[in-house]
């Protein structure tokens, strides 16, 4: 039984229709949808869906931001289905590998990837209805006309608060990536959670610029925030600092979360512009730590309250945050996440899962309501994720004596570009079968632009002489741009325990000389 009084997209959508049915919900490429049209474009969507699925079936979208993806979110929840977010710059294999692991029924497909659903269409036996986002297909209905040909009544089917509502995509150790399953309860414990700490997000006089992708967190909850509670989502298509800058400035934007690469390239613009943004009230960021010269930049450029959150996929990208006024370099705070959320536990524990004194490294684990309800088709990662209500992080880290966390280390092999993540043994999968490569490590290097960048350390055979376009272009056929190395080094030997096992501390380890943190 429900007792809380939770966020619904659904619910909030159809009361913005009704009392404002004209006010703008999203601004995309100098179009604006209002909230009427939301309201009736995914009601038309819901039915078109609802019309050959059954509830909780898997509906994908497959593109860069548009405003066209809002009206399939809200009509996948209306129709009780689950809308599976892909990330639009993987490489084929990988979106086929999403496409069939999620058991997609409908795929909503943008023009820029026809060509690859094209290739992998046979081999998606769960997939039976492709709906193409930009039309101009010759055998695919296109979007316009397929939802055009449904009805716009609202169906209001009744829907359950454990109905999953979105599956995201987070990289796997295993090299094949997790579904991450979050329910309409969860989501709805994610918006209380973070409307403690980032109002504005919700307030109906926000003017919020999404630029981070949809299918991730970090794209997807700010975008949901500002339409439950009737604000204005200002979206670009692209992660591109130029179009950033001039919507903060030409849109009036008031509030907007970056991640530290993008941030920096906007900082670097507006100085030379010398470009002020008088409504901007807030800034946040995530998905990567932050160079503390760089938040002092970006604080005397936006003059703002900045706001850093720390989380992950599986649980929202909510776990702790740092609030504006402990960005005051005087309080001594500005390396550190911050503290937990209201209604979340944090704990630092080591291997056997005892927790450590303050100030000493460990595991972080953290408990909440709003923990993703499970990996897709994965238990046994599942219970290795979340053991009694707890889940284990990956990352390592400390508090101080206030109760502060700071990022130190990843007990996973994680490499962090660009608020992109970037499992090591994706990319050595994709590399061990180039011709001049006998064996292979990949770590994460300090990068000042991305945090961290990719680098391959290799063994050539016999013989072989190292050629490093073609060992990137082989790489770039088979997995995401951003996760194909930006440096290839050779060695003799690669650092290796008595097992075969690859001892990949080791070799990080010489690339992080003289850093307080192993993070960057």
């Amino acid at each position: 039984m429900v007792t809380k009084k939770y966020p619904d997209l659904v619910a909030s959508v159809r009361r913005h229709a009704r009392e404002r049915m004209d006010a703008p919900a999203v601004v995309f490429e100098g179009r604006s949808t209002s909230y009427g049209e939301l309201q009736r474009h995914s009601s038309r969507v819901a039915n078109g869906l609802a019309a050959r699925l059954s509830p909780q079936a898997r509906v994908a979208y497959l593109d860069f931001n548009t405003a066209m993806y809002f009206e399939i979110l809200l009509g996948a929840q209306k129709a009780r289905c689950t809308l599976v977010g892909i990330n639009a710059r993987l490489a084929a294999p990988e979106v086929a590998y999403i496409l069939q692991d999620s058991g997609t029924r409908v795929l909503f497909v943008g023009r820029e990837h026809y060509a690859l659903i094209e290739a992998h269409e046979s081999e998606l036996t769960e997939l039976e209805f492709i709906v193409a986002l930009d039309g101009d297909h010759p055998r695919w209905p296109a979007y316009a006309d397929w939802r055009a040909a449904q009805s716009e009544v609202d169906p209001e089917f009744e829907r359950q608060w454990d109905d999953d509502i979105v599956q995201l995509y987070t990289s796997g150790t295993t090299g094949h990536p997790k579904g991450v399953c979050h329910t309409r309860r969860t989501w709805g414990e994610i918006a209380l959670a973070l409307a403690t700490v980032w109002p504005l997000a919700f307030e109906r006089d926000a003017v919020n610029l999404v630029c981070m992708p949809l299918f991730h967190v970090a794209g997807y909850n700010p975008a949901n925030f500002t339409l439950v509670g009737g604000g204005q989502v200002v979206l670009t298509r692209r992660i591109d600092p130029a179009e950033v800058l001039e919507l903060l400035h030409s849109q009036a934007v008031n509030v907007t979360l970056l991640v530290p690469a993008v941030l920096l390239t906007v900082v670097q613009s507006a100085q030379q512009r010398k470009l002020r943004l008088p409504h901007l009230r807030t800034v946040a960021y995530g998905a990567a730590p932050m160079a503390q010269e760089l938040l002092k930049q970006a604080r005397a450029i936006f003059r703002c309250d900045f706001l850093h959150l720390y989380g992950l996929t599986e649980n929202g990208g909510t776990g702790t945050y740092l609030s504006s006024e402990m960005h005051d370099p005087v309080r001594g705070k500005l390396r550190s996440c911050g503290k937990p959320y209201p209604g979340l536990e944090l704990r630092i524990v080591d291997e056997a899962g005892n927790e450590v004194p303050a100030g000493e490294v460990g595991e972080i684990i953290m408990k909440s309501p709003w923990i993703m309800r499970c990996y897709w088709r994965q238990p046994e990662a599942t219970l290795d994720a979340v053991r009694e209500g707890w889940l284990w992080s990956g990352d390592a880290g400390y508090v101080d004596g206030d109760g502060f966390l700071y990022i130190h280390d990843r007990v996973k092999d994680m490499v962090k570009t660009g608020g992109e993540n970037v499992y090591p043994a994706e990319v050595e999968n994709a590399l061990y079968g180039h011709a001049a490569i006998a064996d292979v490590g990949v770590v994460g290097v300090p990068d000042e632009r991305w945090g961290e960048a990719v680098k391959a350390v290799v063994v050539l055979k016999p013989g072989a002489v190292l050629d490093v376009q073609d060992i990137l272009r082989h790489a770039r056929e088979r997995i995401a741009g951003f996760k194909v190395p930006k440096s290839v080094d050779v060695v003799d030997e690669l650092p290796r325990n008595a097992s075969g096992k690859l001892l990949r501390r080791v070799l990080r380890d010489r690339y992080w000389q003289g850093r307080e943190r192993k993070v960057n």
